[in-house]
């Protein structure tokens, strides 16, 4: 064996590995000081990459928790003063119930009713007025979706959170087929002596039925209004008139194919072909229609945006107009005098429709970020609880416009009250069991779908980045004991020149 004593390559041997040794401890000592096994880029570089996508994907779950937890109690600070006006709705029917007691109520005990109920209004006022979440008013109109519309016939009935705001330029409605009611016309004219002969009519609907027999005392016209006295009685949603040509028509109170009826004679013609057959009604027609120019459910005389629709998913507006208001009805033309004369002209509605106004939607519905990426988010329209805005457009002989007007002080007052707080009670009802579900099905349910999820991707990143540190600590005395044995094999190997001293003595 050569001996040299300018290269100890034995000793840089033992010196590399000491270093190999010594940098693999250090990382030892890194991974169990910090707990992870990705300090840096270099430990694992793909590795790196999806930790940190993951980390960015827990925190953002970590916020949507928190979100969450705070719309819920939002949700439940809203409820709960709805809670409190539908106390005071049900305080206000007992009123108007005590003020329907007319035989027993002097002009005193009136008053004293209404100043209670005044009350009582204040109140429900008040509540919608302050109630607040932080600075955000809760229940004064801010919160919900509105709309009007420009045109006649034309009527807004609601929007969803969904639907788009279009308060500057509105959306264009257009209708191609109007709604129409299911109906029976005779094709024979009822005479007088029909009736005398005793002329059974009858009209049938889910299976409710309501018949009457003419008697020779009856006229025409007094067995039209018998018939129709029993339909009312037995609850059946169908007019019954008699025409100029003497004819009768029987049309379903509401529009649509939805509802349909029956009808019979005991003279064929007067509504049912044979004689003692049931006649089922023609069938009555659905709107169709479009809304900006996007499809629409048309459903009796009201057209719904569909799902999924660009701007008016869950938007419903109401057509209530007829054939005049979709045509055009004047028209000159020459009479054989030459003179010119107006006379209908009746033109079938455009392929596309007839544009018949617009309708206006200030969308302020409130939103939440609930989920950690970007448009996850849900909303919920808040209707505003003040008395000018609960009970409005309810049909009533006292020419209440709303709850604001309710007057317990008349007979006649005190019922159509009664018929205003009611559908008040049933609005506020509605609305909060529609923010119930909403806290329930939508942000409690998705408060655990988003803890469950939290879970999976901390366990997930943790696999990726943490270290096992009973596995690291047994890698970290095996690279202690190594780096020992180098240093001790380095002394070693300096040695080695050490013989070649002893040749030269």
């Amino acid at each position: 064996m050569a001996m040299r004593i300018n290269s100890n390559l034995t000793a840089i041997n033992a010196h590399r590995n000491l270093l190999y040794n010594e940098a693999k401890l250090g990382k030892s000592l890194e991974n169990l000081s910090s707990g992870l096994k990705i300090n840096r880029a270099s430990d694992g570089p793909a590795a790196l990459m999806i930790s940190e996508q993951m980390r960015s994907q827990i925190a953002g779950t970590h916020q949507a928790i928190d979100n969450s937890e705070t719309a819920v109690s939002m949700v439940q600070t809203t409820e709960a003063n709805m809670s409190e006006v539908a106390r005071l709705l049900i305080d206000m029917r007992q009123l108007a119930l005590h003020a329907s007691n007319e035989g027993a109520n002097d002009n005193h005990a009136l008053q004293a009713d209404q100043t209670e109920i005044e009350n009582a209004l204040a109140s429900v006022d008040r509540i919608a007025e302050q109630a607040q979440f932080g600075d955000r008013k809760l229940l004064d109109g801010s919160n919900g979706v509105s709309g009007n519309t420009s045109g006649e016939n034309l009527e807004f009935v609601s929007a969803s959170e969904a639907t788009s705001d279009s308060r500057e330029n509105g959306f264009e409605v257009r209708v191609s087929q109007l709604a129409s009611r299911s109906s029976i016309r005779g094709s024979e004219v009822l005479t007088q002596e029909m009736i005398e002969a005793g002329e059974k009519l009858s009209v049938i609907e889910d299976g409710r039925m309501a018949s009457y027999v003419s008697t020779k005392e009856d006229t025409i016209g007094t067995t039209i209004q018998n018939l129709q006295n029993e339909i009312n009685r037995k609850g059946i949603s169908v007019d019954i008139e008699l025409e100029d040509s003497g004819q009768i028509l029987l049309t379903h109170r509401k529009y649509g194919s939805d509802y349909s009826f029956q009808a019979l004679s005991s003279t064929a013609g007067v509504t049912s072909a044979n004689a003692g057959e049931l006649q089922i009604a023609d069938k009555g027609l659905n709107i169709k229609g479009t809304i900006n120019g996007e499809t629409t459910i048309g459903r009796n005389q009201i057209l719904t945006g569909v799902d999924g629709s660009r701007c008016i998913e869950g938007l419903q507006i109401k057509y209530s107009g007829n054939d005049e208001d979709l045509t055009n009805l004047d028209c000159v033309v020459n009479d054989k005098a030459g003179e010119e004369v107006e006379e209908p002209l009746v033109q079938e509605i455009p392929e596309e429709g007839k544009s018949v106004g617009r309708v206006y939607i200030s969308q302020n519905s409130v939103r939440f970020q609930v989920g950690a990426g970007q448009n996850q988010t849900v909303g919920v329209s808040i209707k505003g609880l003040k008395t000018d805005f609960l009970a409005q457009n309810i049909a009533n002989k006292s020419d209440f416009r709303s709850l604001t007007d309710i007057d317990l002080r008349t007979y006649q007052g005190a019922q159509d009250s009664l018929k205003l707080i009611d559908d008040a009670i049933g609005q506020v009802s509605e609305d909060r069991g529609k923010l119930g579900a909403f806290q329930k099905n939508t942000l409690e349910n998705n408060l655990t779908n988003l803890r469950v999820a939290n879970e999976n991707l901390i366990s997930s990143e943790s696999i990726i980045r943490d270290v096992d540190m009973a596995k690291e600590m047994a890698e970290y005395t095996k690279n202690q004991i190594k780096t020992q044995s180098a240093t001790a094999m380095l002394a070693q190997a300096n040695q080695e020149p050490e013989k070649v001293r002893a040749l030269l003595g």
